[in-house]
């Protein structure tokens, strides 16, 4: 994982940059080209103002114009009487010009920003799905859920629309004054220079207050996404023992100060503009009143007065848009790290090749001298443990909690790798190369089934498209599972819905449809972790018989939590915290 603590959000931006698709890249180039050609088109409507001002207040002066001649003679105007129409037409003209060319910036801003956002979005999901299973581990389940969910909305509003936004705003800015001071020099730089200072302190007294308010704002996001885990997604026990107010509490010691933090950065960005509005027109004003003092009249003022009176009604919004963007960015500069955190994540070549043939697996499996821990300097959970086990044999672990029982589990399939040692099958070494072709082999039953809300054939037949189920298979792999008879006693058979997590299933119907799971990807080796702990002892008694009779050529492995449904295992090794252990069968084990 990469370390972007403390990191500038220059920085952050190009590492964002360096993940855009090529495609999107050059698609951005061209929104900048048309960001300046719509500068221009601001320009050309601010300069169309002087002639039809002109047009108003002193046709006969614009009629004898040089500058005006040709366009007095393209339209055939045969006097200063007939002058006001065809450049009231201009004016609009370059207007709805301006007007037209800023709406299709923001459409094509809008539209490429969200496809950007949606290829990050499809980027962070699948990069985290592909983690090997020691990053899953090691974050909390809600701050990747929160960056998935909220997070990577949040990269595509604040900062890369608002970048776009800030960059061609920067371009207005820049080009509209070029124009103005060619008007004017002495005041319009003075006046918007003024400005832009203003907007710089503004820039460097809010820049600490925004760095705190973002990092309120990415951790209670966060906090929030927890408190609404927990609370919902135990909501049985949170019912049964009246809990609900532990959670609201604290949900609400999250959202107060998410909400607090959220309303200073509206008033941070959005607070400098209604001062600077009044200033601007404070400015308008003391220029009219500096033109007509150094002037004979009136009318020869108003058209260079009107361009820069529209300049600035131009300019100053611009200017707090872009000052708004700049705060909006900054907040969302920690949101941008923990987005960027899963981005750059690098996918194993292995874990995404779809033409896998499985392992060989013909005579054993062999732990040869493991030793695991999890940090590098935390002690060994597992030290120098060597377990043979046979093709088609039956093993149950046994161990008190702690002992390494679930760990063994893990590194056989595949899911950890050793610290020190190997595993081989068949005397091959399984290494991050072919890890993948050795989890093919491998089907997994858990203590607690996880089942989508979706239909029974679904989930057995899990993660695997609708429309490229075997029914057959299905069906064969619940009759093994001892859950096929129950299945065709419902009205919906294998089309009904299991609700979520199973909610509408029994225990022990969960445990069979995790069996008929395992049975349906033809695997050669089942592993059961402690798969039948949370049922009663007659529930688990039948599933242990479906297991019992499950086919002799595959291989078993089972973490119980009561000893006695280990009697049909052919070995039994007991653990004793991961550092000693004995290898038996059931009686001897038990027995001593």
């Amino acid at each position: 994982m990469a370390n972007l603590s403390n990191k500038s959000l220059l920085f952050l931006l190009k590492k964002l940059w360096k993940e855009i698709k090529r495609e999107k890249k050059i698609k951005l180039v061209l929104v900048f080209i048309l960001s300046i050609i719509s500068s221009f088109t601001e320009v050309l409507s601010i300069g169309s103002i002087i002639p039809f001002l002109a047009a108003l207040s002193s046709p006969e002066e614009l009629y004898g114009n040089d500058l005006t001649e040709p366009f007095i003679v393209f339209f055939g105007i045969s006097g200063p009487d007939k002058i006001l129409m065809p450049f009231t037409l201009l004016f609009c003209l370059c207007v709805v010009l301006s007007a037209a060319m800023r709406l299709l910036l923001l459409w094509i801003q809008s539209k490429l920003t969200f496809s950007i956002g949606n290829d990050i979005s499809i980027s962070v999901y699948k990069k985290t799905l592909y983690q090997p299973y020691s990053f899953h581990i090691s974050r909390n389940s809600s701050e990747v859920i929160a960056t998935i969910a909220n997070k990577v909305n949040a990269v595509v509003s604040n900062v890369i629309f608002s970048g776009l936004i800030l960059s061609s705003s920067a371009l207005m800015i820049l080009i509209i004054t070029s124009a103005l001071i060619s008007i004017n020099p002495i005041m319009v730089f003075t006046g918007f220079f003024s400005f832009g200072i203003m907007y710089y302190i503004l820039i460097f007294l809010a820049k600490k207050s925004i760095s705190t308010h973002s990092e309120i704002i990415n951790s209670n996001q966060v906090n929030i996404i927890k408190a609404l885990q927990e609370g919902l997604g135990g909501i049985r026990d949170v019912l049964i023992n009246g809990t609900q107010e532990t959670y609201f509490e604290i949900y609400q010691d999250s959202d107060i100060p998410l909400r607090n933090a959220q309303a200073k950065v509206e008033i941070i960005s959005g607070g400098p503009r209604f001062v600077l509005e009044a200033l601007g027109m404070i400015f308008i004003a003391v220029l009219a009143l500096s033109f007509t003092s150094k002037t004979s009249g009136l009318n020869s003022v108003i058209p260079t007065l009107g361009a820069i009176a529209l300049g600035a009604q131009r300019l100053l919004p611009i200017m707090q848009m872009a000052y708004s963007k700049w705060t909006v960015m900054n907040v969302s500069k920690e949101t941008l790290k923990d987005t960027l955190e899963l981005l750059i994540q690098k996918i194993p070549p292995q874990a995404i090749n779809k033409n896998l043939k499985p392992l060989s697996f013909k005579e054993k499996i062999k732990l040869n001298n493991i030793s695991f821990k999890y940090v590098a300097n935390s002690p060994f959970i597992l030290n120098k443990v060597d377990i043979e086990i046979n093709k088609g044999d039956r093993i149950g672990f046994v161990g008190t909690t702690g002992s390494g029982k679930s760990t063994i589990l893990d590194l056989i399939m595949g899911l950890l790798e050793p610290s020190k040692g190997f595993l081989s099958v068949d005397d091959k070494v399984i290494s991050k190369k072919n890890i993948r072709n050795w989890q093919t082999r491998i089907a997994h039953v858990p203590q607690q089934i996880f089942l989508s809300d979706t239909s029974i054939a679904e989930n057995i037949a899990f993660g695997i498209p609708k429309n490229k189920i075997d029914f057959e298979r299905v069906k064969k792999s619940a009759k093994k599972a001892q859950i096929h008879r129950t299945i065709e006693s419902w009205e919906k058979k294998y089309q009904t819905f299991v609700g979520e997590r199973g909610i509408r299933l029994s225990g022990g119907q969960r445990q069979r449809i995790g069996i008929a799971r395992a049975l349906y990807k033809n695997a050669d080796v089942i592993v059961f972790d402690e798969a039948t702990s949370a049922l009663d002892t007659r529930t688990e008694d039948e599933v242990m018989k479906a297991i019992e009779n499950l086919s002799e050529e595959l291989t078993i492995m089972i973490v119980a939590h009561r000893t006695t449904t280990l009697k049909k295992c052919s070995k039994v090794i007991d653990l004793k915290d991961g550092k000693s252990y004995r290898i038996g069968d059931y009686s001897d084990i038990i027995n001593n």
